[in-house]
């Protein structure tokens, strides 16, 4: 399981513990996202990798940018700028959005190697 999905788990707990002073239970969290206290503790644990749209959700419920949970892309505004505006997005656009996304990137890359050729 990859660090970052470890990471997001750990402040999803630290956000849920910590809510309002007095914290929240994993069954009412998962009443507020409208699923279940089994995909809370999953998400926690990082058995489960919460969605983008997941994500978006918790951090409006605690009232803090979606970035708390990618702590290196909190200074930069282009990651902030993605994050918001795929937010809403069902999976099937989220994956349309990453394969153009990947498009770009490896035409510029296809360009850089024509320059250099």
């Amino acid at each position: 399981m990859s660090d970052i999905y470890k990471r997001i788990g750990q402040k999803i707990r630290e956000l849920r513990t910590a809510h309002k002073g007095k914290g929240i239970s994993q069954d009412d969290l998962a009443e507020e996202m409208k699923t279940t206290a089994n995909t809370i503790s999953r998400w926690e644990t990082a058995t489960y990798k919460p969605s983008v749209t997941d994500l978006e959700r918790l951090a409006r419920f605690f009232a803090v940018p979606i970035t708390v949970f990618f702590p290196q892309a909190a200074a930069t505004p282009r990651i902030n700028a993605l994050l918001s505006a795929t937010g809403d997005l069902d999976e099937d656009d989220l994956d349309e959005v990453t394969r153009y996304a990947q498009f770009r990137k490896a035409r510029a890359e296809l360009k850089k190697v024509k320059r250099r050729g």
